[in-house]
């Protein structure tokens, strides 16, 4: 390990790590305008996108943030041009062919959650490869979400579990919180504890909408690609100012 890696990897004096967060999660909002700004095409906010978050990845590993869940591409994003579509799918799978040897090495480990079935046959190969080569890594379990909806994760978790019912295999009254969330994506997933989206944007957007029952919510005006360890530090000090009381007094 290099000096410089030492450096990045201690705790911010301002910050109690026993008031960490242990599950982050982010929705990557404003590459896009970002690119815009500087006239450069949508595809290139993109890019610089995928440095924030594994530069995120690794600031998390530092800092002893246990899991961080990215909001990668929504039910809803298939609504984009063909063009942008087409070469988000194409750069997922090229990060995680570029990536993944780096991210064994680190002691990541990375999930999928959303409806994979529709990504493109070669994506799903490399999510399929990534999952398995890191799936006994202890460090830092860093969950994509995509082609991911909120709405529908409750309503094909709604669907598995009346079948069950439907065939005797439990009965209504045996439905509970616990049994629900065993049918989600996230079944294996604590709650997040803090939410962080960029670009100022102040909505959910079918994002992890049963998880998000008590998160604590940070809003920043940066743009996603301009998300840095010093926007990271300034959401976990506003976190750690919370009073998160879940109902109590």
């Amino acid at each position: 390990m290099t000096a410089k890696h030492t450096i990045l990897q201690k705790l911010p004096s301002d910050l109690a790590p026993d008031r960490l967060p242990q599950h982050v999660a982010v929705i990557m909002d404003g590459n896009g305008r970002w690119a815009k700004r500087r006239g450069l095409p949508r595809i290139e906010g993109h890019r610089q996108g995928v440095d924030a978050l594994k530069e995120l990845v690794r600031c998390c590993h530092d800092w002893g943030v246990k899991a961080l869940t990215a909001y990668a591409f929504s039910t809803e994003n298939w609504k984009r041009p063909h063009e942008e579509v087409d070469f988000l799918m194409m750069l997922f799978e090229r990060v995680l062919i570029r990536e993944l040897e780096e991210m064994v090495r680190e002691n990541v480990r990375i999930q999928f959650v959303g409806n994979l079935a529709v990504l493109p046959r070669s994506l799903q190969s490399q999510i399929d490869r990534a999952t398995v080569a890191t799936e006994h890594n202890g460090g830092i379990l860093f969950t994509i979400a995509a082609n991911y909806g909120g709405r529908q994760e409750i309503l094909q978790a709604c669907r598995a579990i009346a079948t069950k019912v439907e065939q005797g295999h439990i009965q209504a009254d045996e439905i509970d919180e616990e049994l629900f969330s065993q049918h989600r994506y996230t079944a294996n997933l604590g709650d997040p504890d803090l939410l962080i989206r960029t670009s100022g944007e102040l909505r959910l957007s079918n994002f992890l909408l049963w998880q998000m029952a008590y998160a604590e919510i940070y809003i920043t005006e940066a743009f996603w690609p301009d998300f840095s360890r010093a926007e990271f530090h300034r959401a976990l000090s506003a976190y750690q100012k919370r009073d998160r009381r879940f109902g109590k007094v």
